[in-house]
């Protein structure tokens, strides 16, 4: 039987070798830290102080303001300074509260203690996830909590732990696999405490064998886990292909993996759920990994969120070379940089510097080759949907399934005209997705 996977992908250069073999480091922020009210998808956090508040580690200093929303927890203690909007990795400007670190991490009340999710209700489990804070840390967001509460949690067969990391360049995931296994199988149990007819399924692409071994070893005594290989590719590690790998259910745009019995939880956050469950700790810090060919000392951080990028960058020795592109992220999802000073965020994922960019190539007129068809994974015409996005034809768009693009960047990554095919996917996805909702 071969390596579970889908149809379509690509093979990029991966870059993990830069990074993989550095062990986490734990780095502290200095005076000023940055917490974002908008971390996630959902109604922005309300501020819970003002400025002169005295604030300690683990205190919620952004309450959820709607169903689709989280919490967001100092990282340190100290004094609010202000609450202002300040920028963001996207580059907008979102409001913020800004706190000067008073270097005591002083925590709040039960910070750290241990309990056992086995003596806990459902509902204490989904309370203490959503007072924790916890949002998806693959990158899109979603608070965990909503994630966690399906309509009915007998529909649910699947828990699937994310550790594809198929994004090239980011080791962050491989670290915690080879560091810190238990904190996944503890909280893939929290999770499957929640859904009591599910098996849980660990799904790692097959060039981390080191992580396969030592997880399947971990889980050889435990009947409801399994570790699944997986093929090698990227996409691999996108919700909806690595679910058909994992089950081969397809799930489309107007559905939600619990929709198929699935429920889909990247490394971090699964960590993060162990965490807050069984050790009282809110979500206050990401795994960063700071790689790329102009880093002089690439490493992966353990890093307090609303700490500066730039404190980050300087913690690995800064640039060695030239730089021509910086990335919040990896390069076929990331988000290119105009400024460091920005803070570390809930979906932070990388810092990626670069010495040459290959996106600069000009763009030259389609010439009907047809692979991005052939790599793209959501099965659509990535040049048709493409051009009806250009020509701001929603109709179009909609009939030539451009909802089903799942913002890869494989279509851009081997068109040889060098189209910018999924940047006008993503902006009409975005007009699309809000008309949808009105």
């Amino acid at each position: 039987m071969g390596l579970a996977t889908f149809k379509g992908g690509i093979h990029p250069y991966d870059g993990k070798d830069i990074s993989k073999e550095r062990p986490i480091k734990t780095i502290l922020p200095k005076d000023e830290l940055v917490f974002l009210m908008s971390q996630h998808i959902g109604a922005p956090a309300t501020p819970t102080v003002k400025p002169g508040d005295k604030v300690l580690m683990g205190q919620i200093i952004g309450e959820a303001s709607a169903f689709i929303s989280a919490n967001v927890i100092s990282s340190v203690s100290g004094t609010v300074k202000a609450v202002e909007p300040r920028l963001a990795v996207s580059g907008d400007m979102v409001n913020a509260v800004i706190i000067e670190n008073d270097h005591e991490y002083t925590p709040v009340e039960g910070f750290g203690n241990k309990r056992d999710y086995r003596r806990l209700t459902k509902q204490q489990i989904r309370e203490i996830i959503k007072g924790a804070g916890i949002v998806g840390m693959g990158g899109a967001g979603f608070p965990t909590h909503v994630k966690m509460t399906p309509k009915d949690d007998d529909v649910i067969s699947h828990v699937i732990i994310n550790g594809a990391e198929c994004e090239p360049y980011l080791t962050s995931d491989y670290r915690m696999m080879i560091e810190e296994p238990g904190r996944i199988i503890d909280g893939l149990k929290v999770i499957l405490s929640l859904f009591t007819r599910a098996k849980g399924i660990i799904a790692i692409e097959d060039n981390k064998p080191d992580a396969i071994k030592k997880l399947e070893d971990m889980v050889k005594n435990e009947p409801n886990i399994q570790v699944c290989p997986l093929k090698t590719k990227y996409p691999q590690g996108g919700e909806r292909a690595l679910i058909y790998a994992v089950t081969k259910k397809k799930v489309n745009s107007s559905m939600l993996p619990a929709d198929v019995g699935c429920v889909v939880s990247n490394i971090d956050t699964t960590v993060a759920i162990s965490m807050a469950v069984s050790d009282s700790i809110p979500l206050m810090r990401r795994i960063v990994t700071v790689t790329g060919d102009a880093i002089k000392e690439p490493c992966n951080y353990n890093v307090k969120i609303g700490m500066s990028y730039r404190e980050v960058l300087e913690e690995a020795g800064g640039l060695a070379k030239p730089v021509e592109k910086i990335v919040s992220g990896g390069p076929m999802m990331g988000v290119a940089m105009f400024s460091l000073d920005v803070p570390v965020a809930k979906t932070t994922s990388a810092l990626l510097c670069l010495t040459h960019d290959e996106a600069t190539k000009p763009e030259s007129a389609c010439i009907r080759c047809g692979r991005c068809v052939t790599v793209c994974p959501g099965h659509i015409v990535p040049q048709k949907a493409a051009a009806s996005a250009l020509s701001n034809n929603l109709e179009n768009f909609i009939k030539y399934d451009g909802l089903e693009c799942c913002e890869c960047g494989c279509c851009t990554y081997v068109c040889p005209a060098k189209r910018n095919l999924t940047q006008a996917l993503r902006q009409m996805r975005r007009t699309a997705l809000a008309s949808r909702k009105k």
